[in-house]
């Protein structure tokens, strides 16, 4: 039975760090810290995570903290890991937090490889959608339509789908969670605490600036991106056991797009057009959770 950890005990992220006010990448990686414990360690590559965490050698983390280059955090990570066996410290946790620039993009040939030999690692991505602390360009994570410092017209593309492509490794879990869903991000903290191997969790992070969201909006604007399936959340273990933690759509996606300026006057056909992509997406989750259910009640039917 796991035991889902309240965030009451001392803080593992110290407060004076360099976060945006309101931010929702502090008050993510707060938590998932607090989950964690302090037996871990920490590979945080350049992003906005890094500069909450400040400069070596200072940090605002109560934990180790190995700063890499952008496109090794997986390979730093599993060294990391490595080294801790070696010593016999197979107890201590070894994490990444890492942007989603760091992980879709320029990291991800890396997270690929160590996912293929199921390295012993937590990689926890902090998606923003973009490559924020160095002026909102967009990266393969950024939704179709968005408004960047790179795409002033709106994305043409749509957001990769990260979850599914590590999915495709069969690696033992893959997540994504929300910290406007608390409870069930910290369930999935703990989850992945208990197994062995390459554990993928990917939360959302909405940004103040970069996505044009007033500073005490950050929770909403997490929690209207669930309720309205842009970010639906749900777990793939072993590659084909999924589950989808929130079962229903309660509200249209364009109550989530007025939340943010970088969708402000978007026409009505390209809401429509978003709106259809996200109930397509939807409806392929439903389907493959509904039929990872219906092999685990053949199982036990067999079993029984």
């Amino acid at each position: 039975m796991i035991q889902i950890q309240q965030a009451n005990q001392e803080p593992m992220l110290c407060s004076g760090h360099a976060a945006c006010p309101g931010c929702i990448d502090a008050l993510s990686v707060r938590h998932v810290l607090t989950a964690m414990g302090p037996k871990t360690m920490a590979v945080i590559p350049p992003s906005c995570m890094a500069i909450i965490a400040g400069p070596q050698p200072y940090s605002s983390l109560r934990i180790p903290v190995y700063q890499p280059t952008l496109e090794s955090s997986a390979a730093a990570a599993s060294g990391l890991r490595r080294a801790l066996d070696a010593q016999g410290k197979h107890d201590t946790q070894v994490i990444v937090l890492a942007g989603d620039g760091g992980t879709y993009d320029i990291g991800f040939q890396c997270l690929s490889s160590a996912a293929e030999r199921n390295e012993n690692i937590i990689y926890f991505c902090l998606d923003n959608e973009g490559y924020m602390n160095t002026g909102a360009q967009k990266s393969s994570s950024t939704p179709h339509f968005a408004r960047t410092g790179s795409t002033p017209a709106g994305k043409t593309s749509r957001k990769k789908n990260l979850t599914e492509i590590m999915a495709a490794h069969r690696v033992p879990y893959v997540a994504t969670a929300s910290v406007g869903h608390l409870p069930d991000l910290l369930r999935k903290v703990e989850k992945a605490k208990q197994m062995q191997g390459t554990r993928i969790i990917t939360l959302l992070i909405p940004c103040m600036d970069g996505w044009g969201v007033a500073d005490d909006a950050g929770l909403q604007t997490a929690r209207y991106a669930v309720e309205s399936g842009a970010f639906p959340l749900y777990e793939v273990e072993d590659g084909h056991r999924y589950t989808l933690n929130h079962t229903a759509k309660i509200r249209p996606v364009a109550d989530y797009l007025a939340l943010q300026r970088r969708y402000r006057n978007m026409a009505s056909a390209d809401i429509e057009t978003l709106q259809a992509e996200i109930d397509d997406g939807w409806a392929t989750l439903q389907e493959r959770a509904a039929a990872s259910s219906a092999r685990a009640a053949k199982s036990m039917s067999t079993l029984t």
